[in-house]
């Protein structure tokens, strides 16, 4: 006997730990499909554990609900993404993930000393930033943002 390669959208919910809404929820955004069967319950493929696997995942790490929406837009449907389609992901938000990982490293290593403009005290300022050049490269925390001011 073959097994069912579709899942109900409570047991969709059982594998991911999503609610059911949060399921209705990305269906809605086209994150997946539900395939309707004769009696109009909707059924998940298998390979939608992954895509809202990913999509959870990729929320935590700060990607935007549109930037996750892209990317599983270029899976194929009706089929289980191959590793070939998931490392094409891997490789176009590689950037995006480096970005955040620079961010939280500059953050991390200034916090103790410094945030807003650079610094917390005028005489730190007089040395970072004299004359509050960090101004200059736009508003908000410029050294933790961007790595200089």
């Amino acid at each position: 006997m073959v097994p069912d390669r579709t899942l109900s959208i409570g047991e969709l919910a059982q594998r991911t730990g999503l609610s059911v809404s949060a399921i209705r929820f990305y269906e809605g955004r086209g994150l997946v499909r539900a395939i309707r069967t004769g009696g109009n319950q909707r059924r998940f493929l298998r390979s939608d554990i992954r895509r809202l696997s990913f999509a959870l995942i990729a929320q935590q790490l700060g990607l935007t609900l549109g930037q996750i929406e892209a990317e599983l837009a270029t899976l194929p449907e009706g089929r289980t993404p191959t590793r070939a389609d998931w490392q094409a992901i891997s490789e176009r938000i590689r950037g995006v993930l480096d970005e955040k990982i620079g961010m939280l490293q500059r953050m991390r290593d200034k916090l103790d000393g410094c945030i807003g403009c650079g610094c917390l005290s005028l005489e730190t300022c007089a040395l970072y930033n004299p004359d509050d050049r960090a101004r200059l490269a736009g508003p908000g925390p410029r050294f933790v943002m961007t790595g200089g001011g």
